[in-house]
């Protein structure tokens, strides 16, 4: 098969993918997701339902891919943020400040809670631990961070502390958590 005509396939099945990702996620919003059918997501992403199953045996193998695009999405996010020049620390706060917003964006449902048990959040999780404990490593050989704990375990109680954001009832006491979390982060004298 010709080159272009291999690429033209792979970019209609990823735009095939991408619509019933985005209509799935749309009509779970609306209607919940005991309400969201194969046929009525091929329906409303203009495809037939054959071709739909050729793509995705059932609906929760769609949540669960339209999960592991937001997921990593949001790890893509967190390391861009960090990415950013500057102090480690300011990169640190700058990172757990994003994580802390998404979680008070995304509270948990039945349904995110049914999604997070799968293996991708368990893997993005060891990737975003990894990286904050090596921005936390950085900043710890700055004298910034405390250096009486391992940066292993100021991740994961960053990460513990930060996911109460989603319990929180405004953004203002979302930056609140922050702040109380970098606290603990700082060399004890």
């Amino acid at each position: 098969m010709p080159k272009l005509w291999n690429e033209t396939i792979e970019a209609h099945r990823s735009a095939v993918r991408e619509a019933t990702l985005d209509v799935t996620a749309a009509l779970v919003a609306e209607h919940g997701p005991a309400a969201v059918t194969m046929s009525r997501i091929a329906e409303e992403t203009g495809i037939s339902r054959a071709t739909l199953y050729k793509y995705f045996p059932d609906v929760d193998s769609i949540l669960t891919a339209w999960h592991e695009r937001e997921v990593q999405s949001h790890l893509d996010q967190l390391t861009e943020i960090g990415s950013r020049p500057g102090p480690p620390a300011d990169r640190l706060a700058a990172v757990l400040t994003a994580y802390a917003i998404l979680s008070h964006q995304h509270p948990r449902s039945d349904l995110a809670a049914s999604l997070h048990r799968a293996d991708h959040v368990s893997q993005a999780r060891r990737e975003l631990h990894a990286y904050l404990r090596a921005i936390i490593s950085d900043a710890a050989a700055t004298g910034d961070i405390r250096t009486d704990v391992t940066p292993g375990e100021l991740a994961t109680y960053c990460l513990h502390a930060l996911t109460a954001a989603a319990t929180l009832p405004t953004k203002a006491a979302t930056h609140r958590l922050v702040a109380v979390t970098l606290s603990a982060l700082t060399p004890q004298h």
